[in-house]
C-alpha cells in the first residue's frame, strides 16, 4: 500500500506549512525533513546546521543581549524615582478627597531630605567647573552651602563665565569690525555715485561742445 503525498508528508509545497517547519525547527522538531536522506543530500545537512548557527545561537544570543541592554537602561533608580513620583501624582489627583489633600502629615509646608556631604560637593564642584552653579537663583542658599562644606568659590573669578565674557567680547569687537567695513562700503558706494554724476555731467558738456563745434562748422561751409 502506497501512502499518497500530501502537506503534512512534503511541508514545503506550501507557504504556510513551511513557515510552521520552521517554527518546528527552532522548537528542536526536525521531523519535516525526515522524508529526504542526509547521505543523498548533503546540501540539507550544511543548511540544517548553518541554520542552527545563525537562528539557534547568533540571533537568539543577540536578542538576548538586545534585552538585557534595554533593562540595564531602564533598571535605575533614577527611572524608578520617577515612575514612583507619576504613581504618587496620579494618586494625589484622582484618589485623594479634599480634605485629604489638606493634611500636614502627607503635604507638609516644608520638606526636609538627607544628602551627602560627598556627592554633594562633587556635584557642587562640577556645577561651578562647568559654569551652571550661579544662575542668580537661591543666592543665600547656595552661600550656605559653600560654607557648609567649605567650598571657595569666587563668581567673578569663574574660569567659565570669564571664557564666556572673552567670547562675547571677541564677538562685539568682530561685529564692531564688520560695521566698520559696512561704514566704509558706504562711504565709497556715496563717492562712486558722486564720481558717476560728474562724469555724466561731462559727457554731457562735451556733447554740448561737440554739437555746437558742429553747427558752426556747417554756418561756416553754408554758402552766403
Amino acid at each position: 500500500m502506497i501512502q499518497t503525498p500530501d502537506k503534512n508528508t512534503n511541508m514545503f509545497i506550501d507557504i504556510k506549512t513551511s513557515l510552521f517547519a520552521i517554527y518546528l525547527f527552532l522548537a528542536g522538531d526536525s521531523s519535516a525533513l525526515s522524508n529526504w536522506s542526509y547521505a543523498d543530500n548533503p546540501s540539507i545537512a550544511i543548511l540544517i546546521v548553518l541554520f542552527s548557527l545563525l537562528v539557534v545561537v547568533y540571533l537568539m544570543n543577540l536578542l538576548i543581549g538586545l534585552l538585557n541592554n534595554a533593562i540595564e537602561e531602564d533598571n535605575n533608580r533614577i527611572s524608578y524615582l520617577l515612575q514612583k513620583a507619576e504613581i504618587l501624582t496620579e494618586i494625589e489627583l484622582f484618589y485623594l478627597l479634599p480634605h485629604q489633600r489638606r493634611w500636614d502629615t502627607w503635604f507638609p509646608e516644608v520638606i526636609h531630605y538627607y544628602a551627602d556631604a560627598d556627592k554633594t560637593r562633587i556635584e557642587i564642584e562640577r556645577l561651578i567647573k562647568e559654569g551652571e552653579w550661579d544662575n542668580k537663583e537661591f543666592i543665600k542658599m547656595q552661600e550656605k552651602l559653600l560654607e557648609q562644606l567649605q567650598i571657595k568659590h569666587n563668581p567673578n573669578g569663574n574660569v567659565v563665565i570669564l571664557e564666556k565674557l572673552s567670547a562675547l567680547e571677541k564677538l562685539e569687537t568682530s561685529y564692531h569690525e564688520k560695521l566698520e567695513k559696512l561704514d566704509k562700503l558706504e562711504t565709497l558706494e556715496k563717492s562712486y555715485c558722486e564720481k558717476s554724476e560728474k562724469i555724466d555731467k561731462l559727457e554731457i558738456l562735451v556733447y554740448n561742445l561737440i554739437t555746437g563745434i558742429m553747427d558752426s562748422v556747417l554756418l561756416l561751409d553754408r554758402p552766403v
